[in-house]
């Protein structure tokens, strides 16, 4: 590795040598390859450069995934900017708050967006606004269209900022964790030489890439592997089972397997080309991994990490994939077990998961006080994940210390959809937790008080106000209206009293909705 922590220059770029490489295979049979990819990323990048983006300028993209849309992100890295990766699910509402966080150069985002958002994207004082819709074509594609195909990787510290992800607060206001150029390569490394990645692979990838999981994770892995990638625009059953044939290997959250075992038409032949299925984004219950283990032949291998630390441990490609457990720290990663006092405990013993190493963000965007509070004295981050180890070395996630729920593989945090639930008209206060589902792995489920007997509250109206507000993943599943909440003697409410009672909110036979 040269001194330039350009993830594009030091770990993509060297697969470039083969331009007719395919890397792409689309759904409707088309082929993007490496060769592709440089000259489409060296147009856009040109074109940054020209609106004045200079390296550590910030470029915030809310756009479908698409083979331009990888290209974009590419073209950032290329040029040294900090990519801001946004969920198109995201509200006005929302979208606000980040642009006005985090002041990007270049918005990026769907035509229908452009027009009904862009001016209050210019108001907030975002210079330029582009569309892409969902094949990458638009007004940011038509304006790179003429821009020179070779464009020499800005040279970067490993320190520098190569993208920020937002993940949403305890407060209930999100925070950026800024990812350097260090924690991006560090991902792709280390996972691509343990899960033994190369150029004769072909990934299943039917994850987001606004998400750490789809983009730093799936992407970069295979891109620095000069692998090929199965890139379908999501995940739809119909076009996974077309795809997993021609696949190697395959990456997924929960709800991916839950939706496949209950599919009668995949069976063991349609995975038998694949050496590696991997999972994570929240755990996957023992029994699930057990039944696919049992159906198709496959042993899914979990893994751990968090938006602010790209992944901790993984499962072995090679040794005993123990169920339950998420694996051992990865080369690099140094985590321990400990008390509220930060003290490390012994091995099988249920405490707080903290972790320091290479792959660990470098604060929250502006907050430094949250930054402080997250890590020890000694430089451990405090994940906020309860857990245990194994003598051996296993880790289990057996809980969280804050109230972050995981629906779908997406972190939603109570604390964003209880103040837009307590803005609902007859609501005098909500609490917003997470229940078992077979599906989603947890749905958000809203438990409200009603301002008074005399407003009866609808869930339906709940939910549709929700709607217009928050993405789909923070909207509750379930609203139940009580006439008050289990408090402890402070007053606060005690929500794992709430949870237990509500644990089986989303089981089949219940009908409400």
């Amino acid at each position: 590795m040269t001194d330039n922590a350009n993830f594009f220059d030091c770990g993509i770029r060297p697969v470039l040598a083969a331009p007719d490489t395919p890397c792409l295979l689309l759904a409707d049979g088309g082929v993007v390859t490496y060769g592709d990819l440089d000259r489409l990323s060296a147009r856009y990048a040109n074109l940054l450069r020209a609106l004045g983006c200079e390296p550590g300028t910030w470029v915030a993209v809310c756009v479908e995934k698409s083979p331009r849309s990888l290209a974009l992100y590419l073209a950032c890295l290329r040029a040294g900017l900090v990519f801001l990766p946004l969920n198109t699910a995201y509200k006005p509402a929302e979208l606000s708050y980040f642009l006005g966080d985090a002041k990007p150069h270049v918005f990026v985002c769907p035509p229908a967006m452009a027009a009904s958002f862009g001016p209050q994207a210019l108001a907030l004082g975002v210079p330029h606004v582009f569309d892409m819709d969902e094949n990458g074509d638009g007004a940011l594609s038509a304006a790179a269209t003429g821009c020179d195909e070779s464009f020499p990787a800005v040279h970067r510290r490993p320190d520098d900022l190569a993208a920020v992800l937002y993940t949403s607060g305890t407060t209930g206001r999100p925070k950026g964790a800024t990812i350097s150029c260090r924690a991006v390569a560090y991902a792709a490394r280390t996972l691509g030489a343990i899960w033994e990645f190369s150029r004769n692979d072909v990934l299943l990838h039917a994850l987001p890439i606004f998400h750490g999981h789809g983009l730093f994770v799936a992407c970069n892995v295979a891109l620095a592997a000069g692998a090929r990638m199965l890139f379908l625009p999501r995940f739809q059953l119909d076009t996974v089972l077309a795809a997993l044939p021609s696949a190697t290997t395959m990456m997924g959250v929960p709800t991916f397997y839950h939706r496949i075992l209950a599919d009668p038409r995949f069976t063991r032949e349609t995975f038998a080309h694949l050496r590696l299925v991997t999972c994570g984004s929240a755990p996957l219950l023992p029994d699930a991994q057990a039944a696919f283990r049992e159906r198709f032949g496959h042993d899914i291998l979990q893994r751990y990490g968090t938006t602010e630390t790209m992944i901790l441990t993984s499962n072995p490609l090679h040794g005993e994939r123990r169920p339950g457990s998420v694996g051992r720290a990865l080369p690099g990663v140094e985590l321990r077990i400990t008390d509220d006092d930060d003290l490390p405990l012994a091995d099988g013993a249920i405490g707080m998961i903290q972790v320091r190493g290479d792959g660990l963000f470098s604060g929250y965007w502006g907050l430094p006080e949250k930054t402080a509070e997250d890590f020890t004295a000694d430089g451990y981050f405090r994940t906020g994940d309860l857990g245990t180890r194994s003598a051996d070395g296993y880790v289990a996630i057996t809980g969280r210390a804050k109230d972050l729920i995981i629906s779908g593989g997406y972190n939603v945090y109570p604390a964003e959809v209880e103040a837009v639930i307590d803005g609902c008209p007859g609501i005098a206060e909500s609490a917003v937790i997470g229940v078992p589902h077979a599906d989603f792995g947890e749905a958000v489920a809203a438990i409200v008080i009603a301002r008074s007997p005399d407003e009866p509250v609808v869930p339906e109206q709940v939910i549709r106000h929700a709607k217009e507000r928050l993405a789909n993943h923070k909207v509750p599943k379930f609203v139940v209206v009580v006439g008050d909440f289990p408090r402890n003697t402070l007053g606060k409410i005690q929500k794992n009293l709430l949870r237990e009672t509500y644990a089986g909110l989303a089981a089949p036979h219940d009908a409400r909705r």
